[in-house]
């Protein structure tokens, strides 16, 4: 398991940039204080980028750090090889170098065939949906070109690696306004949209609210909670009803520069932003950075600082991207027990796939057989990289007899060199191969053909059909 720095050779990158910004590699080269021939080695991969050089590029074309380090790359590379696996182009033979190729050439290109390929995927979507209902007999068809909004969403808080400044600000302007000195957030929450909104917040019995957690009665200026919501989700509701009712001008601008189409999905990505400013009112970014990096992440010691849930934490701590004040790089999942996707981001570079669910072997989904329990796990990836993950049962909306909550399990994790500044590793041998979990994407992307656990064949792979043995595998492959 390599824990060392990776090299970098961002060649094709520095070259595309140095275009972009019309200079000439002599000018680069000066900017930068090398000669014009160790960029000529850099720009054709016979050197790698030192941090130095990283840092200066930064700081003299205020470029994406994450663009050049390649990150960005292997994302757009993961979902092109979901695409080729498709089998579609089963008779093609694309490896991985070659998408890693196609993608240094032109990322925007590659991203453009993934555009495609998932306007093909809705395509067939909507024609079996079409077919189904005529088969039903159901004759009055209305499929809206649209039909994939919360994938336009996710899409959305991805490229901007779950981080919007403009919203970390205006959640500080409000703490500096209104907030620095409250003892009871919730209550400095309530004074604060009577003084700015005029409407007062009014708990509500679950008698009057059976289907609703929240509700605003315009005519009556007044904010119905249901009884149904706990403390930490009461607040998060009141900082939502600041942001939705104090930001929507800026909340609209960061959607409108992302040039998101689509009348659904832009109401998603607005309400997705309110809950992001919510999660910055509850959690103030250096406050709760410098409380994250004290207490080694210990989630649920952050939960009880912040008034926070244990999932309002494991969301925020993704976000804690601004430069020059960062926090670990994590990656987050959320899933109900039919393995249902519902939230997932990826700041730590791990790969999900767009298409189907996540590997068996990924103990996310363990984590509902010791509901309350954080439970630890080492994974490798089929490219080799490591992960440290932890995941733990968390409760959704309901209560009741009649109305139970909805069981949710909550995955997250980040790069194994990051592992030691966890709590969670303490004691654990890192570096142990054998505690170490080889996993995949998922099944139908996953070349690993010692799995027992494997629900499908990839999608790139004949499988070996016969009838004189059966071994542990599910699957046994054809030679390439």
């Amino acid at each position: 398991m390599a824990t060392g720095q990776k090299k970098i050779f961002p060649g094709r990158r520095i070259r595309r940039l140095r275009r972009e910004l019309g200079l000439t590699q002599k000018a680069m080269a000066d900017d930068l204080s090398i000669s014009s021939s160790y960029l000529n080695l850099i720009e054709r991969n016979q050197r790698p980028l030192t941090v130095q050089l990283l840092l200066r590029l930064d700081d003299i074309y205020d470029v994406d750090l994450k663009e050049l380090s390649g990150e960005d790359d292997a994302r757009i590379a993961a979902s092109l090889k979901e695409v080729f696996s498709d089998p579609l182009f089963q008779n093609l033979e694309i490896t991985n170098n070659e998408l890693t190729d196609i993608v240094g050439a032109s990322p925007d290109a590659a991203q453009a065939m993934f555009k495609l390929y998932r306007a093909y995927r809705e395509t067939i979507t909507n024609a079996a949906a079409v077919t189904e209902q005529m088969a039903d007999g159901e004759v009055a068809i209305d499929i809206d070109a649209n039909q994939f909004p919360v994938d336009q969403a996710r899409d959305f808080f991805h490229d901007h690696n779950n981080h919007f400044p403009q919203l970390e600000t205006a959640a500080e302007t409000l703490w500096a306004d209104a907030l620095e000195d409250a003892d009871d957030l919730n209550y400095a929450l309530r004074q604060h949209l009577k003084r700015a909104h005029g409407f007062t917040v009014k708990v509500m019995p679950i008698d009057f609210m059976p289907d609703l957690l929240w509700r605003y009665d315009r005519h009556s200026s007044r904010l119905f909670l249901s009884e149904m919501l706990g403390h930490p989700g009461r607040t998060f509701q009141l900082a939502f009803q600041a942001g939705i009712r104090s930001h929507r001008e800026l909340i609209d601008g960061i959607i409108s520069e992302a040039e998101v189409t689509g009348d659904e999905a832009v109401q998603l990505c607005r309400l997705g932003l309110a809950n992001y400013f919510a999660g910055a009112v509850m959690m103030p970014y250096e406050r709760f950075l410098n409380a994250a990096e004290k207490q080694r992440y210990d989630i649920e010691i952050l939960a009880r600082r912040f008034g926070a849930s244990f999932e309002q934490i494991c969301h925020r701590l993704t976000t804690l991207q601004r430069p020059g004040s960062r926090g670990i790089p994590f990656f987050f999942l959320r899933i109900d027990r039919a393995s249902n996707v519902s939230k997932r981001f990826s700041s730590g570079g791990f790969h999900f796939a767009r298409f189907g669910g996540t590997c068996p072997k990924w103990n996310v989904h363990e984590a509902f057989r010791t509901p309350g329990k954080i439970v630890t796990q080492v994974v490798e990836m089929e490219d080799g990289t490591a992960y440290f993950s932890i995941s733990r049962t968390g409760a959704g909306s309901g209560g009741g007899f009649h109305l139970p909550e909805q069981q949710l399990a909550i995955g997250m994790g980040c790069e194994i060199k990051h592992a030691r500044r966890l709590v969670y590793a303490d004691g654990l041998d890192l570096g142990d191969r054998a505690n170490v979990t080889p996993i995949g994407v998922n099944c139908r992307l996953c070349e690993r053909v010692d799995c027992h656990q494997r629900a499908y064949p990839p999608l790139n792979r004949r499988i070996s059909v016969n009838d004189t043995y059966r071994g542990f595998v599910p699957f046994s492959f054809a030679e390439l």
